[in-house]
């Protein structure tokens, strides 16, 4: 056997323990003990302690409080994942705001912050610029203070390459943009800290995957705001599609002959089920309100026409119509995937009591086995946070699976 390939894979095996023993105390529901990962792992307890040894030295994992013992003997000390650890940046870039959030090595978002305003009349530059000037206010932040920084994760709504180039962003209208390029260059604050780029659904469902810790492995996440697209989880996978560009939900047609979409073609669900539509249907679009305060505004009365039950009033017909729309698209889809689930997410996820029943009925008039296999439809646990959570945990999540890289050039 030559030589030159052992260190290889002694390095290889090495990697694999480190991320084994750092998945075994994520997923554990108390510290386990180094004894515990051992019987757990299969892991000599002597190779267990020098892989703990490591990623404490590493302020991967820390030492808890000891695990309690029903023998006799001295009780072991538990492991924890280390919150003083590294950290994972979150940013989005939405139509009508921009977000950051810091999420730490456990899970807990440290701090968040989300600066409103409509982004449409502005440049590719200059909105990258703000959301640079945001990502410095919040590394800055008191509640960040000390945490290493692993890497930020970008959310965008629209078409991302792998290298983080967003082709097209219909709501946004951008296209061809360089992001990662573009936003290291607004200033210091992000260089040096490594940064990709996504679709903001796409990461939505990954934030959802793992809020709901295996609850669900089967999956469409839709994201509602200005624009509607969706995340695709099977089998407890992200489902990216060949170029990584699947989700647009919200350019699959309900009318073929309807109104022009911002993206050339016509009658796409957006132009039925966006915020914009809502609102229109509503009538609040001419009411010049901020789209958060318009949208708690049709929650209450919605509500209020729940309680008269007048199925009339015009925030209800326009949630109806929305609600609709959403289900013809999505009845196709569950045909198309076989998924057991949908997540309401974005906008939707408050204005989900009236939307779930409506898309619920749609799918059961439409979906072929439903007789067998109902279809559930459910609110987002992460809401409006989603993606820009989603963003930040999937730093964190990199690290806590693939850890060796850190402790060679992270720390």
């Amino acid at each position: 056997m030559p030589t030159p390939e052992s260190p290889l894979r002694q390095a290889g095996l090495r990697e694999h323990h480190l991320g084994l023993v750092m998945r075994q105390v994520a997923a554990a529901q108390r510290p386990p003990s180094r004894a515990e990962i051992s019987a757990a792992t299969g892991l000599t307890r002597a190779t267990v302690s020098a892989l703990v040894d490591e990623l404490l030295v590493g302020r991967l994992l820390s030492e808890a409080a000891p695990v309690p013992r029903t023998g006799a003997g001295r009780p072991a000390t538990g492991l924890a994942l280390a919150a003083h650890g590294p950290a994972g940046l979150g940013l989005e870039i939405n139509v009508d705001y921009l977000a950051a959030c810091v999420v730490d090595l456990t899970g807990a978002v440290r701090h968040r912050a989300v600066l409103r305003a409509d982004q449409r009349p502005h440049s590719p530059v200059e909105v990258l610029a703000r959301l640079g000037t945001l990502a410095e206010q919040t590394l800055a932040a008191p509640d960040v203070a000390g945490l290493p920084i692993a890497g930020a994760a970008l959310a965008v709504p629209g078409l991302v390459t792998r290298d983080g180039v967003v082709r097209l962003a219909p709501n946004l209208g951008w296209s061809d943009v360089d992001v990662p390029s573009a936003l290291t260059a607004t200033g210091a604050a992000l260089a040096g800290i490594p940064l990709t780029v996504d679709n903001e659904a796409n990461l939505a469902a990954l934030g959802e995957l793992h809020a709901r810790s295996g609850d669900l492995a089967d999956f469409v996440y839709v994201s509602g705001e200005i624009g509607v697209g969706a995340g695709i989880v099977l089998d407890g996978r992200l489902f990216r599609g060949a170029r990584g560009w699947s989700g647009e939900l919200g350019h699959m047609a309900v009318r073929p002959d309807g109104p022009t979409c911002r993206c050339g073609a016509r009658g796409c669900l957006e132009q039925y089920a966006g915020q914009e539509a809502i609102l229109r249907s509503a009538g609040l679009a001419g009411q010049q309100l901020p789209p958060a305060v318009a949208l708690q505004q049709i929650a209450q009365l919605a509500a209020d026409a729940q309680r008269s039950a007048d199925a009339q009033q015009p925030v209800r017909r326009a949630l109806t119509a929305a609600a609709s729309a959403l289900g013809v698209v999505l009845a196709g889809v569950v045909n198309l995937l076989d998924v057991e689930t949908v997540v309401l997410g974005g906008i939707y996820a408050p204005l989900a009591p009236w939307l779930a029943p409506v898309v619920e009925a749609e799918i059961g008039r439409r979906v072929l086995t439903v007789g067998w296999s109902p279809v559930t439809v459910r609110a987002s646990v992460l809401g409006a946070e989603a993606a820009v959570t989603g963003a930040a945990g999937a730093v964190v999540r990199a690290v806590r699976d693939h850890p060796a890289p850190w402790l060679t050039g992270g720390q």
